[in-house]
């Protein structure tokens, strides 16, 4: 009977090292990110130019978009277009707020809104001339409590507006079409 049941326990053991093994075999592959790659691997990002009523969300969106780029890896910020494979371009073309709640008290004044931040982008293929896209519209929205005031609160949700939209510009120029 124990000898039954040792040969039983051994057989379990032996199941579970090909199980083990097996599992590790699949993984062998295993990339981490994208597996397509970029057409270029140097990028410039244009200054921004801002259409909108809101004269410190280019330097801001600037910056966090650069730190966006920086974190992914897969290409280097150089300084000019003429060191550049790809040219990034980006024009904010509207900022707007929705009422998003009212207050309980006064349905008259709001007591959160839903912040826009609007932009179109074009990424420019500096080795051949032609955009790999034109003109594209990107857009990013946030929630401003307005319980601290309301040009507070926007000012607080703006570097997390920036950011929400650094991050959708990004994944647009790095993704592989």
């Amino acid at each position: 009977m124990t000898h039954r049941l040792s040969a039983f326990r051994l057989f379990l053991h032996g199941l579970g090292l090909c199980v083990a093994i097996a599992g590790l075999a699949g993984c062998s592959h295993y990339q981490l990110g994208t597996g397509g790659a970029l057409a270029f691997h140097t990028i410039y990002v244009a200054p921004i130019e801002n259409k909108t009523l809101l004269p410190q969300a280019h330097a801001l969106l600037s910056t966090v978009l650069r730190e966006e780029l920086l974190r992914d890896g897969r290409v280097t910020l150089v300084n000019a277009p003429e060191q550049a494979d790809a040219t990034l371009s980006l024009v904010l073309s509207d900022y707007h707020r929705d009422v998003a709640t009212v207050r309980p008290g006064d349905t008259g004044l709001a007591r959160k809104f839903a912040l826009t931040l609007a932009a179109t982008i074009t990424l420019r293929d500096n080795r051949t001339g032609k955009n790999l896209f034109d003109q594209r519209p990107v857009n990013a929205v946030q929630d401003a409590y307005t319980d601290s005031g309301q040009l507070q609160s926007e000012y607080q949700a703006l570097p997390l507006l920036a950011g929400a939209l650094a991050k959708k510009v990004a994944h647009a120029a790095l993704d592989v079409w």
